[in-house]
């Protein structure tokens, strides 16, 4: 089942992060799908937010993955665009298998390496302010999230 949600500007879409935060777990994945400048870092900022993350957060773009340690628990915050293809290794499960919350921005270069049990959200651009995102919780988890914030 999927759930849909409209954010009508950015402090919005950084509201529904915040929703989606206040129902996290050890580790959390949330797999962040959308062409650029959809709203991806800007979910992640509204995630990071919340869990009390005072640095600031930019797209890892460059570095692959950045680390925020100084929150309610560690986020892993992911960009995995520009992998040369889906099988190159870069530590995926060592995140995976910590007690932190991953956010992986462009999840299909990886999707054979995703767990199964996962949250996707695919964001899409309607116009300059509005994006509709579109939850597809992956397990049980995911799904009592879901409906606990949508």
């Amino acid at each position: 089942m999927n759930y849909k949600y409209t954010s009508k500007n950015e402090q919005d879409t950084m509201e529904i992060a915040e929703n989606i935060e206040s129902e996290k777990f050890p580790g959390m994945v949330i797999c962040l799908d959308g062409e650029l400048g959809s709203g991806k870092t800007v979910f992640a900022k509204g995630f990071a937010k919340a869990l009390g993350i005072t640095d600031t957060i930019t797209s890892p773009t460059f570095s692959l993955v950045k680390e925020y340690l100084d929150g309610e628990m560690p986020l892993f915050h992911m960009d995995v665009y520009r992998l040369d293809d889906s099988n190159e290794e870069f530590g995926l499960d060592d995140y995976l298998n910590q007690d932190g919350v991953c956010i992986i921005e462009w999840p299909e270069m990886i999707e054979d390496q995703l767990p199964e049990e996962r949250l996707d959200i695919k964001i899409k651009i309607i116009d300059d302010e509005t994006r509709v995102l579109v939850f597809t919780p992956h397990g049980e988890k995911y799904e009592d999230l879901c409906e606990a914030v949508l």
